[in-house]
């Protein structure tokens, strides 16, 4: 079994809060995670999966069960189907405040989840758990191929590119046909998703209007805004924001689209080999949707990820700040032998960031005459990244 950074940091939050919510994608390994941390514990656990009929029948009265079950930790699996639940649990939580009497595991953002009004603050703790990161990865499996597959552990882990293939088409196909309309209880019509995805992956890493992808897609932008609403709120989409400044400059300010999993952006793209992807038009902005996702999975607490471009030609594919104040500029490159342009140096100037990297496939790391480090993305994470505060 691979080894979850995240493990740790929730087995520490179910000693400080009764409950805690695992968040992701389905099939990223929630499910294997809560069960191993709940191993862990001194009490015995219990295991609800909300999509199976029996155990959605033993929540008939779920006040009832999870107290008469108030010695166990119970884990409730797809949690957003029942949305009702959200509020048995704070007045279940406050009869016997116990911290890690609930692990839940959702795959919708609870903001979208129609019904999930009541507030469990103080209650509980979310956490995002992703695909896997570069960070996780086993040592039999390199960057290239976590690049080209993807995090999904059936997808990476497939003994072929085929079989990785085959997974993911189905896993595709069962979000268009009809995981989105269960999650968020809306329907959704499956061509229209289809085309939809097929778009942001054609748009991937490119600035976000809604209009444009309505016009190709045959629907009206407030629709298209709503299905990709919903596709970020299954974290399969990322929209990353602009860095605003108190500034004269005449700033970009729609966000850029990405497909958070850089398998998925390749499955839909077609793109089945280490081979093809370095040959595709969509190579550079794969691999800088790659970059971003992996660091933003590892972001320090208290940081926050942007964009930077002004009309006038500035642009830096990532900022990292902190509230108002931006920290680094970060540029990424497919070449290792990487040629900066202006307009990098220019957002260096605007946003008078000290820490400044580039960050490529595959180098030992070096500093630019104008002191601007340039790594691979291995490096970055794990001897830089902590280092940016």
């Amino acid at each position: 079994m691979i080894q979850r950074i995240l493990q740790t940091e929730i087995t520490k939050l179910l000693k400080t809060f009764p409950a805690v919510c695992i968040l992701g994608p389905r099939q990223v390994g929630k499910t294997t995670l809560g069960k191993t941390i709940a191993a862990t514990f001194k009490k015995t656990a219990l295991y609800l999966d909300l999509e199976n009929p029996l155990d959605r029948r033993r929540l008939s009265d779920p006040f009832t069960f999870l107290t008469d079950n108030s010695n166990r930790c119970v884990i409730i699996d797809e949690v957003q189907i029942m949305p009702k639940l959200f509020s048995v649990l704070r007045s279940v939580i406050d009869a016997d405040r116990k911290n890690g009497r609930f692990i839940l595991l959702g795959s919708a953002s609870p903001q979208l989840v129609k019904g999930v009004s009541e507030s469990l603050a103080g209650r509980i703790a979310y956490r995002e758990l992703p695909p896997l990161n570069i960070q996780e990865l086993p040592v039999n499996i390199d960057k290239n191929r976590h690049w080209l597959r993807g995090g999904f552990p059936p997808s990476l882990l497939s003994r072929s590119e085929a079989a990785s293939t085959e997974w993911l088409n189905g896993f595709i196909r069962s979000y268009v046909e009809r995981d989105l309309s269960i999650l968020f209880g809306v329907e959704f019509t499956a061509s229209i998703t289809a085309r939809l995805l097929s778009m942001l992956a054609h748009t991937h890493g490119q600035l976000w209007n809604a209009e444009t992808i309505a016009r190709s897609i045959g629907i009206t932008a407030p629709t298209v805004t709503r299905y990709v609403d919903y596709l970020q709120g299954a974290y399969l989409v990322h929209r990353l924001q602009p860095f605003y400044i108190n500034t004269l400059k005449r700033l970009v300010k729609a966000p850029k689209i990405y497909i958070r999993d850089s398998g998925l952006l390749h499955n839909v793209s077609n793109i089945t080999s280490l081979h093809t992807l370095l040959g595709h038009p969509l190579a550079g902005n794969s691999w800088e949707g790659y970059v971003i996702e992996q660091i933003l999975q590892m972001l320090p607490s208290g940081l926050q990820l942007y964009y930077y471009r002004t009309q006038a030609g500035a642009e830096c594919d990532m900022v990292i700040a902190r509230d108002v104040h931006a920290i680094a500029s970060i540029e990424v490159k497919l070449n290792n032998a990487p040629s900066l342009s202006k307009g990098y140096y220019q957002s260096i100037e605007d946003l008078k960031t000290k820490k400044n990297y580039v960050i490529v496939p595959d180098i030992e790391t070096y500093k630019t005459n104008e002191g601007v480090v340039v790594c691979n993305l291995k490096d970055f994470i794990h001897n830089h990244l902590s280092k940016i505060k």
